[in-house]
C-alpha cells in the first residue's frame, strides 16, 4: 500500500502530542516544530497530488482490512486537491500567528492548530462516512480551543455559541449515518453508493430521509442559509489568524456535497435526484444575497469579513448546485480562490485591527497605513471578483456553467447584483479607514502648520514576516490568476472524474459486490 495516503493525517496526529507532551514550555521550539510540520505537510501533498495527477484512485487499508469492514482511506484528484490547499493555506497562517505574536496569547496553540490539519486532511481524505464524522468532531474541538484562544468573555461565549450549533449538526449527523446504515446496511461511501444503486424505487424513502439530513449537516458546516447563524459572530469574535484557518472549514462542508453527491447520492439515483440540485440552488442564491448585504452594512471589519465569508460559500454553492461536470469544475477553482481570498482578507483585518482598532469609522492614520491600503485594495478586489485577479476568472466560469441551466436568469441576477453590493460595501469600508483617516487628520491639523502626528510602531513582533505571510497569499492568488489554464485542466479532469463513480467503487471494494 501506499502509506503516502495516510501521511496528511498521521503527522500532525503525532507532532501535536509531541508538542503538549514535550515542548509545552518552550515556545521556541514549539515555532520550529510547527512550521517543520507544516512544510513536511506541504511536501507530502505536493507528492500525493503529483500521484493522483494521473487519474488513478489509490486506497489505503488501515490494519489490512479491505472495504467494506475495514476503514479505508482514498486518494483521488478532488482529494489531493483539497489536502493541498489545506497545507498551502496552513503555511502563511502560521508564520503570521507567529509573527504577530497571536501563538504566545494562550496556551497550546500549536498543537491545537495541529488537531486541526489533521480534521481537515482526515476528512478530505477518509473513504467511510462514519469515520467523516469522527473527523468532523476533531475539527470541533480543535475548532473551539483555536476560537478560545487568548480568553475574554466575548471569544467565551462565541465560541459556546459556535459549540452548541455544531454540536446540534453532528446530532443530525447521527442520525442521518444511522438512517443510512439502517437502509443500506454499511457506511463505506462505495459500497452506500453500490447498494444504493441496487434498491428498488419502492423501497427508498428512508433513503431519502438520510440523504436530506446528511445534506442539512453539510449544509450546516458550510454556513448556508438560514444554518449559517454561528458564523459572523464565531469568526468575527475569534483571533483573526484562527479566523483565516477557518476558511477552509466551510470547505469541508462544500467538499462533502460533493463527495455524497456525485457517488452515492449521485444525478443518475431516482431516489435522491434533485436533492442537490433543487434544495441547495435556492439557498445558496440566499446565502450570497445575505452576505453581500451584510458586508455592505457591517461597521467593523472582522464581520465584514465574516460576510465575505458566507457570501464566498454562495457563490460556490451556486455552481455545485448545478451537479454538472462544467459547473463542478468551475466550483473546485472556486474552491482555491475564495480559500486564500477569505485568508488574505482575515490576515489584513487583523492588521488593520492591531493598529486602531476594528470599527469602520475614521480615525487617525495607523502605522504603514500605505502597504495596508495596498493589501486592502487587492484583498477587496479578489472577494468581489473583479479583474484582473481569479475571483473574477471564477465567477465568469461558475456563470458561464449556469447559462443554460434551469433558474439561469436567477443565478445571473444574484451573482452580479451580489458582486456588485461586494464592491460598494468593501470600498465604503476601504474609504471610512484609509482614506476618510487621512481627511479626518488634514482637518484636525489645519492652524498647527508643521506639526505631524507620530506614526505608532508596528505592534507585531516581527512585522516583516506579518508582511511576508500575507503577501505569500497574494502571490498565491496572482499565481491562480496566471495559471488559470492549467489550474481549469485539472479541476475540469477531477470533475470528470466524479462524474464517473464506477472507477472510485471499483478502486474502494476491488471489483467486487
Amino acid at each position: 500500500m501506499n502509506h503516502w495516503i495516510v501521511a496528511p493525517i498521521v503527522l500532525p496526529a503525532i507532532l501535536a502530542p509531541f508538542i503538549i507532551m514535550v515542548l509545552r514550555y518552550h515556545l521556541d521550539l514549539q515555532r520550529i516544530f510547527s512550521v517543520a510540520g507544516v512544510v513536511a505537510l506541504l511536501g507530502i501533498a505536493l507528492t500525493i497530488t503529483a500521484q493522483a495527477s494521473g487519474g488513478d484512485i489509490q486506497v489505503y487499508e488501515l490494519g489490512d482490512w479491505p472495504a467494506p469492514f475495514g476503514i479505508v482511506m482514498v486518494l483521488d484528484r478532488l482529494s489531493a486537491m483539497m489536502v493541498l490547499l489545506t497545507a498551502l493555506l496552513a503555511l502563511p497562517i502560521v508564520l503570521y500567528a507567529i509573527a504577530s505574536g497571536w501563538d504566545d496569547r494562550g496556551k497550546h496553540f500549536h498543537a491545537l492548530f495541529h488537531f486541526q490539519l489533521m480534521g481537515v486532511c482526515g476528512a478530505f481524505l477518509t473513504g467511510d462516512a462514519f469515520n467523516l464524522f469522527v473527523f468532523f468532531e476533531v475539527l470541533l474541538i480543535a475548532s473551539y480551543g483555536l476560537m478560545t484562544h487568548g480568553g475574554g468573555s466575548v471569544r467565551l461565549k462565541a465560541g459556546v455559541q459556535y459549540v452548541a450549533y455544531n454540536l446540534l449538526g453532528s446530532t443530525l449527523f447521527l442520525f442521518a449515518l444511522g438512517t443510512l446504515y439502517g437502509v443500506t446496511g454499511t457506511l463505506n461511501m462505495a459500497d452506500i453508493a453500490l447498494r444504493v444503486a441496487e434498491m428498488s424505487a419502492e423501497d427508498t424513502a428512508l433513503l431519502r430521509v438520510g440523504a436530506v439530513l446528511l445534506l442539512l449537516v453539510f449544509c450546516i458546516k458550510a454556513a448556508v442559509l438560514p444554518l449559517h447563524f454561528w458564523l459572523p459572530a464565531s469568526y468575527a469574535n475569534a483571533p483573526l489568524p484562527v479566523a483565516a484557518l477557518f476558511a477552509i472549514m466551510t470547505k469541508v462542508g462544500a467538499y462533502s456535497i460533493i463527495r455524497m453527491y456525485t457517488l452515492a447520492f449521485g444525478p443518475e439515483v431516482e431516489a435522491t435526484q434533485g436533492l442537490a440540485g433543487d434544495w441547495l440552488q435556492p439557498a445558496a442564491l440566499v446565502t450570497l444575497a445575505v452576505g453581500a448585504i451584510g458586508i455592505l452594512g457591517s461597521q467593523h471589519i472582522a464581520r465584514m469579513v465574516a460576510f465575505c465569508a458566507i457570501a464566498s460559500m454562495g457563490t460556490l454553492l451556486i455552481a455545485i448546485s448545478l451537479v454538472t461536470p462544467q459547473a463542478s469544475a468551475a466550483a473546485l477553482y472556486y474552491v482555491f480562490h475564495s480559500t486564500l481570498a477569505t485568508a488574505l482578507m482575515f490576515l489584513i483585518a487583523d492588521l488593520i485591527m492591531e493598529r486602531r482598532g476594528g470599527a469602520i469609522t475614521p480615525m487617525t492614520p495607523m502605522a504603514q497605513t500605505g502597504l495596508i491600503s495596498g493589501l486592502f485594495f487587492v484583498g477587496a478586489i479578489a472577494m468581489a471578483g473583479m479583474p484582473p485577479l481569479s475571483g473574477f476568472i471564477g465567477k465568469l466560469l461558475v456563470l458561464d456553467a449556469a447559462r443554460d441551466a434551469p433558474g439561469s436568469s436567477s443565478v445571473w441576477a444574484v451573482v452580479l447584483i451580489g458582486s456588485f453590493v461586494t464592491i460598494v460595501g468593501l470600498a465604503r469600508a476601504g474609504s471610512l479607514i484609509f482614506w476618510k483617516s487621512h481627511d479626518a487628520e488634514h482637518i484636525g491639523s489645519q492652524g498647527t502648520a508643521d506639526e505631524e502626528a507620530t506614526p505608532l510602531p508596528a505592534p507585531e513582533p516581527q512585522p516583516g514576516l506579518a508582511f511576508t505571510s500575507v503577501f505569500g497569499l497574494v502571490a498565491g492568488l496572482i499565481l491562480l490568476t496566471i495559471f488559470a489554464g492549467p489550474a481549469l485542466d485539472y479541476t475540469s479532469q477531477t470533475a470528470e472524474q466524479l462524474f464517473t463513480p464506477e472507477h472510485y467503487i471499483s478502486a474502494v471494494l476491488g471489483g467486487e459486490e
